[in-house]
């Protein structure tokens, strides 16, 4: 039997050509429908492959009908709910308010159900064809037990759950056909491709233009030095030895003529491509924001009609209400999240699935966006997901990295990514796009950011100069959850993990790598947001108190790190400049979250403000900083040695006392940094003893060695000629030593004034001071059965620094 091939197929419901772009089928037989004209038979609605019924058992009937319609049809009661519902509106509306009768669309053993809400309240399930039950006459009407209300509740509330899973908890294949959303994309490919070319051609116009007018003006150059050189050689009789140098003094203004239009050809190229970028950026942002606004409306079409395809099993009471749980059609105007970020989800975990799924589709390059983006949300049951699926995507990309062919056409897997070889696409523009393959409403916001560079106290408002444009930045907010939320691709991606060892060839190439990214940036929470980025337009602040430019500029400068550690002021007032009192001391002090006491590291560094030197009169300025622990905070209390501006910037790291008690260095990062300001200084600091660097006091001793202080639980002692410091152990420790240190006097000479003894579990060290003044004591100890690598190493580097306490020593004390 002879059957048509693609190319030859015709329309079942028309009969005219279908193409293959807009082709629905093949079908049973072989037939075949356009986009357009796959409808119902019977009632002409729109169908979809999923939405669809054909009798497969009558080989003659190849027509088509809409599913539900079969399945009414088949349960015999097609038509009951109309009449039903215009029975209801006959009956008086007393009738109404007590009587409600609902016929579910259900099949169980062949018995249709009802549900029946008498007016003494009973709630009760009646099999057709029986009785009404018996009402108890001393049931007293209008009470109800309060557990009863909160099951009524839950199974309404569980219904209702059920209708927005059937409506909204679908995969995009579900509601729109992958070929239509892929002619779609074709459609824009082609548009976008004339642009490229668009830009190709200005870009070769602009050229040849510059390349012109620099050799015209070269001639002219030329012609004037030649000109001045033949006026030169006859105004007087010159001898062979004055044309000779006249002729090489000629050579040499060429030369420098050549040289010096070089640098300005080369100058005046970068500038006009730098133009020519920027506007190349503006066009093709306008275009994917045209672009994702026709296919984000073609998926609402899609979706719409088939939820309301999909609504007609479900009962009224059901699928009411439902419409607030709905995705909206139209983008929300920008407004603050009701729920922040930890009350959507609590830990990254929770995004495993999805994450892997990213990482895996990141391994290959796909050749359309609508094949990629299906890969990445196929499986994903939430907007949520679907965000955080692209989100993830882009982060293990690493699409500043990627190497691209110098001939890359739209149509290869990598020409897909093309926008970001030539620049003209960025982070934020590609997540809109893909969200819009996706059906999620995304912007690309604008504005100011404490980006790289950056340094408190550097003011935004004149964007023109050059050493503040380079503040400029763009980000998105995508709506999820209920509300427009923010993320930051390209601050989200990190890709420095274990990058040692280059990806290997072959087989198992990306074994080596360990995929990294910051979740800070993804639905960030605008009240943290606002501390990095300022948008241009006051509503995409998301706040419900907008803040004014200089007061973004005052806050203080924190980092993703200072949120993901739950970090917090503990003093109000904090701005990002910290003045000094006369004396040229001002203190910085950090809350911790309970959970964090045990396992955060601080560090520090301390620099002049407009340089790199960090020290003074041969001193790190380290030591004119004394951090301290204080049960939930850290205080760091800055004495300026000199009037001037100074950056203070805090380290943090999370580890476990086992990993710090290996000896192994650890890698701190920044969590927040200040410009301290000593306007005016009355008083002369002295440096502090130079002691191993880190907090002071004993808390570090408690938290990573479980060395409990008996005698001195604060970091500052006051003390006479002596002083006899006490610990419990908690666990065994072994091999403690002491040294005492000040400022002028060698190290070594100062041992024999430390001794220490342990007896039990109590460790008591007893140091003598040679003289009054102030002084710094290290304590170092290991775990009894500890390792160390070094075993060249003195005994001192075998051990572990544990804690240090600075000493005032005085006849008064």
């Amino acid at each position: 039997m002879y059957r048509p091939n693609f190319y030859e197929s015709t329309c079942l419901r028309c009969s005219e050509i279908v193409y293959q772009v807009d082709r629905v089928g093949p079908l049973k037989d072989f037939t075949f429908f356009h986009s357009g004209c796959f409808k119902c038979k019977k009632c002409g609605t729109k169908l979809t492959l999923k939405t669809y019924y054909n009798n497969q058992h009558n080989h003659d009937d190849k027509e088509v009908k809409a599913l539900y319609r079969h399945q009414k049809e088949k349960q015999g009661i097609a038509g009951c709910r109309s009449r039903f519902r215009k029975k209801q509106n006959k009956l008086p509306q007393a009738e109404k308010q007590h009587t409600h009768t609902q016929v579910l669309v259900t099949a169980i053993k062949g018995v249709t159900v009802q549900r029946q809400t008498t007016p003494n309240g009973f709630n009760g399930i009646i099999r057709e064809g029986s009785s009404p039950p018996q009402i108890d006459p001393d049931y007293k009407y209008g009470r109800f037990d309060a557990s009863a209300l909160h099951i009524a509740h839950a199974l309404k509330q569980t219904e209702v759950q059920k209708a927005y899973d059937k409506l909204r908890e679908k995969p995009i294949d579900y509601y729109l056909a992958r070929d239509e959303q892929a002619k779609l994309e074709m459609k824009h490919r082609k548009e976008e491709d004339d642009l490229y070319r668009r830009f190709a051609r200005k870009r070769e116009e602009e050229d040849k233009r510059m390349q012109s007018e620099f050799q015209d003006e070269w001639e002219r150059e030329l012609q004037r030095l030649a000109h001045k050189f033949e006026k030169e050689m006859t105004t007087s009789r010159r001898t062979r030895e004055d044309q000779s140098i006249l002729t090489l003094k000629h050579e040499q203004q060429k030369e420098d003529l050549e040289k010096n239009m070089t640098i300005r050809k080369t100058k005046k190229k970068e500038s006009l491509t730098r133009k020519l970028l920027e506007h190349e950026r503006s066009e093709t942002a306008a275009l994917v924001d045209r672009q994702s606004s026709e296919m984000l409306e073609l998926i609402s079409v899609r979706r719409s009609e088939y939820m309301q395809n999909e609504s007609i099993f479900l009962d009224d009471e059901f699928t009411e209400g439902t419409e607030t749980l709905e995705y909206p059609l139209v983008a929300p105007k920008p407004a603050p999240p009701a729920l922040s970020k930890f009350q959507i989800y609590n830990d990254p975990i929770e995004f495993q699935d999805v994450d892997q799924i990213a990482i895996t589709v990141a391994q290959e390059d796909q050749k359309t966006f609508t094949d990629l983006v299906r890969m990445l949300v196929g499986r994903c049951t939430s907007d949520i997901e679907k965000a955080r699926t692209i989100f993830r995507w882009i982060t293990v990309k690493n699409l500043n990295t990627m190497t691209f062919d110098d001939d890359l056409r739209g149509d290869t897997p990598m020409g897909l990514l093309r926008g970001i070889k030539y620049g003209t696409e960025s982070y934020h523009v590609l997540f809109k796009r893909l969200c819009s393959y996706a059906g999620l409403h995304c912007v690309v916001i604008k504005g100011y950011s404490k980006s790289a560079g950056y340094q408190p106290g550097v003011k935004f408002q004149d964007s023109s100069h050059p050493k503040n444009s380079r503040f400029r930045n763009s980000w998105n907010a995508v709506y999820v959850a209920g509300a427009w939320r923010f993320v930051q691709c390209n601050w989200g991606a990190r890709h420095l993990v274990n990058a040692k060892e280059a990806p290997k060839s072959g087989k198992g190439k990306n074994d080596s790598l360990r995929y990294e990214y910051d979740d800070h940036y993804f639905l960030t929470d605008p009240r943290e947001f606002i501390y990095e980025f300022f948008p241009l337009q006051e509503e995409w602040q998301l706040l419900k108190r907008p803040i004014t430019l200089g007061e973004f500029e005052n806050l203080p400068f924190v980092r993703s790190l200072f949120f993901r550690y739950g970090l917090h002021f503990a003093d109000e007032g904090y701005g990002a400049v910290v003045f000094t009192d006369d004396t040229g001391a001002a203190t910085v002090r950090i809350a911790m979250p309970s959970d964090m006491q045990g396992c955060l590291i601080f560090h520090y560094n301390l620099k002049f403000y407009d340089s790199e030197d960090d020290s003074y009169d041969g001193v790190s300025l380290k030591r004119f900083v004394m951090q301290s622990v204080i049960s939930n905070i850290v205080a760091f209390r800055v004495h300026a040695p000199c009037s001037g501006a100074f950056l203070l910037d805090i380290f943090a790291n999370a580890v476990t006392p086992q990993e710090y008690l290996t000896g192994e260095p650890m890698k701190f990062k920044s969590v927040c940094k200040f410009k301290i300001c000593c306007e005016e200084l009355q008083t002369v600091m002295v440096p502090l003893p130079d002691c191993a660097s880190g907090e002071w006091g004993p808390t570090k001793a408690t938290r990573l060695f479980g060395l409990i202080p008996i005698t001195h639980q604060e970091p500052l002692i006051f003390a006479g000629r002596g002083v006899e410091l006490q610990f419990r152990m908690s666990r065994p420790l072994t091999d403690f030593m002491a040294t005492l240190h000040k400022n002028g006097i060698e190290e070594k000479k100062m041992s024999k004034y430390v001794q220490h003894n342990v007896v039990g579990d109590t460790i008591t060290f007893n140091i003598s001071f040679p003289q009054e003044g102030q002084y710094g004591l290290d304590i170092y100890t290991r775990e009894v059965g500890s390792i160390t690598n070094n075993n060249n190493s003195s005994e001192k580097h075998l051990l572990t620094h544990c804690c240090k306490y600075l000493i005032n020593s005085s006849k008064r004390n």
